[in-house]
């Protein structure tokens, strides 16, 4: 696996002729040596490694925000601006960077942190972005791809590894597509509730469990050999994993009561605090990857009083998030993503509120190799466009999988059989790890 940085730099292949070029050595030489080595010659052509940088991430934490939060009201401010809005910027651990004045805890962390505030999307739409923002692919509709966290799951697969790979708090989740069924979230609808049914039921042990266990796998041989698809195979993997979760003494990286209450109440003591706190629980024990949701964005209307809410339950939680890490020596090897579907107009509208704003929105990142307090990319002084360094979901999707050591090249095959690339073209943005 290539772990090195890649910048594209051929063009004299047009992406249908690479297809085609890959296709034919797939069909008459990838078996033969002399097959194998055209194939990797044709991959060169479009991965050529920057020397000195390598991946470092074992881990990915990613904060979603349901709706769309306003970049301007967080990591984008325009003090003084018509389209300021009536929130002060403060400034952060690093001169010259600012973040909302509803972000003080966190702008003591913006050491670790790097802020992309160019990006930019076509998908306005909140299903659409949703969906590219999981899975760095727009929808198709004849292919469902898989989410980030079951890309993670399935190249940093440990098969002796008893918790899910995979994990989505507060909000249901993509599935893994066209890969294993494995490889689909495991949910957690309330971090602040305790995990439904991982306890055997009364009177049933480990033994009369596996017997069962046996004898249903018995009855279905005949079943699945006639209906083999997608929902068999989910059906198998959700026992196979409840198994091994039932039996785990590492499940309880899922009980937060084991938390000091001190912790409890700096992550804030709320759902999505509470599902940061079990994202850090579970990364300790070796998940891969977790996602936390917090819903409300979506601020058509009532816009300030409405982020400045969700603000004060975001900024402890994500700041705690970023320090326990840090004081824990697990921030090197953890990503931290937050972000949303896309961004709120930087033009105040009649109901007090944002609209969807694909064209110039902001990310954070912080650990996992990546290079904190800097800003990457500039919206123009009233926000409505990207004056400096714009970033594509693609380019995003190849700069994780590069710092968890994820060939973004790399290609699985879909249901139907065709080859599809991790990450659609994308290009790791080299200065998250300069």
């Amino acid at each position: 696996m290539n772990t090195q940085v890649g910048v594209h730099e051929c063009e004299t292949l047009d992406p249908q002729q690479k297809d085609v070029s890959r296709r034919y050595f797939l069909k008459v030489g990838v078996s033969s040596f002399l097959g194998l080595i055209a194939m990797r010659h044709l991959q060169s052509l479009a991965w050529t490694p920057v020397e000195g940088i390598t991946a470092s991430a074992k881990h990915c934490i990613v904060l979603f925000m349901n709706g769309g939060a306003s970049q301007l009201d967080t990591f984008d401010p325009k003090p003084d601006t018509l389209n300021a809005g009536p929130f002060a910027a403060i400034p952060t651990s690093v001169e010259g960077i600012q973040f909302s004045e509803h972000l003080p805890q966190l702008a003591e962390q913006a050491h670790h942190l790097s802020i992309i505030r160019s990006m930019v999307t076509r998908e306005g739409n909140h299903e659409r972005a949703r969906y590219l923002l999981h899975t760095g692919y727009a929808p198709t509709g004849s292919v469902t791809h898989p989410t980030l966290g079951s890309i993670a799951s399935h190249y940093l697969n440990d098969e002796d590894f008893e918790l899910p790979n995979c994990v989505n708090i507060n909000a249901p989740a993509f599935t893994s597509g066209f890969l294993s069924a494995e490889h689909d979230p495991f949910v957690v609808s309330d971090p602040m509730k305790p995990i439904e049914d991982i306890k055997y039921p009364p009177q049933m042990d480990a033994r009369r469990f596996e017997q069962r266990l046996r004898m249903l796998t018995d009855l279905e041989k005949d079943f699945l050999k006639k209906h083999a698809n997608r929902s068999t195979e989910a059906h198998q993997a959700i026992y196979k994993k409840a198994d091994k979760l039932i039996n785990s003494p590492n499940v309880k990286a899922f009980d937060l009561s084991q938390e000091p209450l001190a912790i409890r109440e700096a992550y804030g003591m709320n759902q999505f605090g509470d599902g940061c706190l079990m994202a850090r629980r579970l990364v300790e024990a070796g998940t891969k990857f977790v996602e936390v949701s917090l819903d409300g964005w979506d601020t058509h209307n009532n816009n300030f009083e409405r982020s400045k809410n969700l603000l004060e339950t975001l900024d402890p939680a994500f700041s705690m998030l970023v320090k326990d890490l840090a004081d824990r020596d697990l921030l090197d090897e953890t990503i931290v993503l937050w972000l949303g579907e896309f961004g709120r107009t930087p033009k105040i509208n009649e109901n007090d509120g944002r609209d969807h704003f694909p064209n110039g929105w902001s990310v954070v990142l912080g650990g996992g190799g990546i290079r904190g307090g800097q800003v990457i990319g500039a919206t123009s002084e009233d926000g409505l466009e990207v004056v400096d360094r714009p970033v594509s979901v693609p380019d995003l999707f190849a700069s994780l999988c590069f710092s968890l050591g994820i060939d973004s090249e790399d290609q699985n095959y879909s249901r139907g059989g065709r080859p599809i690339r991790v990450v659609n073209d994308g290009s790791v943005i080299e200065e998250l790890f300069d």
